[in-house]
């Protein structure tokens, strides 16, 4: 079986947001609702400052705080290392979203129709100069699959009203194979996926190489994504932006 994680090499990220967009069009989430977030930190004072960044995905801990606090098992973990949720028992009481130290979970509000596609003007001369006319899909059939050996409904969360949805590290793509869409997307190949039980993959010799740190290890969660370069967020770096939550 194989175990599934993510490095984050902070050396290679540029900032571009490319992940959080593709991760958008990939899983169709609410406009508001980040699965994946690429926060922005300022160090110094002005003029001497610098900015670093840092990808957020779900961290898919191997000790999941949501996991223990879901009441109806609509959150529970796979032997592959995935965290998700079976959109078919969860209730929507967002027990996740507090026990979670990271900040990945989001509640469907209302029904979303269309993701955050709904609100763009495609008619838009200046858009279509840009798009070519193309219009991304508001929904992916892909979904709406069962997956696992439980056949469970865990891709799909983005797409029903009142029930709890984050970063699935692109279920319904690993399961064909494929790396996630951020992975595939990231231009710096700051973004690394897959199996790290085996020790000939990209991500183990990588993991081998390099020296990692994994956010908020005090909290005992044991994350799967690790990362590489830069330093875990403390006090004296300002946050400058914030993901803002589906109201």
């Amino acid at each position: 079986m194989a175990k599934y994680s993510m490095v984050v090499d902070l050396e290679r990220c540029q900032g571009c947001r490319a992940c959080m967009e593709a991760c958008k069009v990939e899983n169709n989430t609410m406009q508001g609702n980040f699965w994946m977030y690429v926060f922005r930190f300022e160090e110094g004072t002005f003029p001497n400052t610098e900015m670093s960044f840092l990808p957020r995905p779900c961290q898919h801990c191997d000790n999941a705080p949501c996991v223990k606090v879901c009441p109806v098992g609509a959150r529970f973990k796979r032997e592959d290392g995935l965290v998700l949720t079976d959109a078919d028992r969860c209730i929507g009481c967002r027990y996740c979203e507090l026990a979670c130290p990271y900040g990945v979970n989001y509640s469907n509000w209302e029904k979303p129709e269309k993701g955050q596609y709904d609100i763009i003007d495609w008619e838009d001369a200046d858009l279509k100069a840009a798009t070519g006319g193309a219009i991304p899909p508001y929904r992916n059939p892909d979904l709406d699959g069962l997956y696992g050996d439980e056949q469970r409904r865990t891709a799909g969360g983005a797409h029903a009203k009142g029930i709890m949805e984050k970063c699935t590290f692109c279920v319904h793509r690993v399961e064909k194979g494929l790396a996630p869409a951020c992975v595939d997307t990231c231009p710096t190949d700051a973004l690394v996926f897959g199996d790290v039980d085996n020790a000939e993959s990209p991500i183990s010799r990588y993991l081998h190489e390099k020296s990692t740190w994994q956010l908020l290890e005090e909290a005992g969660t044991k994350p799967s994504v690790y990362y590489v370069g830069g330093k875990p967020p403390t006090k004296g770096l300002k946050e400058i932006e914030r993901p803002k939550a589906t109201v």
